[in-house]
């Protein structure tokens, strides 16, 4: 039997520490340092807006092995046999958070939208968003479309994506889905993507004259002091420490 001033005690036939002076027992196993966590110098807080206790996770480089579960296996299936150039085309295939997304070589992109749009077994007759994202230092493709597609005739989603490097064009799927007009000049003016074949790919946020894309990762925060009830209110990118 153990002793009431024994340093250990037993429960469930476990042993642990019956000393309760600077022990946290609901303490969270430490991790190795990230820097998707406390951005901008919040630490110790649940602040997710300066990813204070938030982990982001990696995407799938991989893709994702058959079977894919649910209809995607449909999905890929009926691309595959209407779509002969499959193979070539399709990058890999990631299924996440049960959601389908496909990665498009860029100069196949129209071609894709338009078999997915056409072929009986598919139907996706919408495009609702074309966005962007810039994966800065991930590797030299960083601005990567997604374009959200959704069959109204089979009550199904799934998601294109092409991955191109600064500087470098997609084709436009405004042929296919005129829903991506302003979308695609959305991304352009904000990513700095350009879309061959768009017709009238100018900015649609920012004055026409404006330099740099404003959502690319890269792009400085800039900002104006600002005073208020005598304090001066520093811009933005020298508010925190931004990492």
């Amino acid at each position: 039997m153990t002793e009431p001033n024994s340093p250990e005690v037993s429960t469930g036939g476990v042993p642990v520490s019956a000393d309760p002076v600077g022990a946290d027992i609901d303490a969270p196993a430490q991790v190795p340092p990230s820097p998707q966590k406390g951005m901008f110098g919040i630490t110790g807080t649940g602040d997710v807006s300066g990813y204070g206790g938030l982990v982001r996770r990696r995407p799938d480089v991989a893709g994702s092995p058959k079977p894919y579960g649910g209809y995607f296996d449909e999905v890929t299936d009926a691309l595959e046999e209407a779509y002969p150039a499959f193979a070539d085309a399709i990058e890999k295939v990631v299924v996440d958070r049960g959601e389908l997304t496909l990665h498009i070589k860029p100069e196949r992109i129209a071609e894709v939208c338009q078999v997915v749009r056409d072929d009986e077994a598919l139907r996706f007759e919408l495009c609702s968003s074309v966005d962007g994202v810039d994966y800065l230092g991930s590797d030299n493709r960083r601005l990567h479309v997604s374009y959200q597609l959704t069959s109204m005739t089979y009550r199904r989603r799934i998601r294109l994506e092409v991955a191109v490097a600064v500087g470098t064009s997609v084709p436009s799927v405004t042929g296919v889905y005129p829903t991506a007009d302003w979308q695609e000049r959305e991304v352009y003016d904000m990513f700095g993507v350009v879309f061959t074949g768009h017709p009238n790919l100018t900015r649609i946020l920012m004055p026409d004259d404006w330099e740099g894309h404003p959502q690319r990762k890269d792009y400085p925060l800039g900002g104006v002091p600002v005073e208020y009830k005598g304090a001066e209110i520093p811009p933005p990118d020298q508010r925190r420490v931004y990492q």
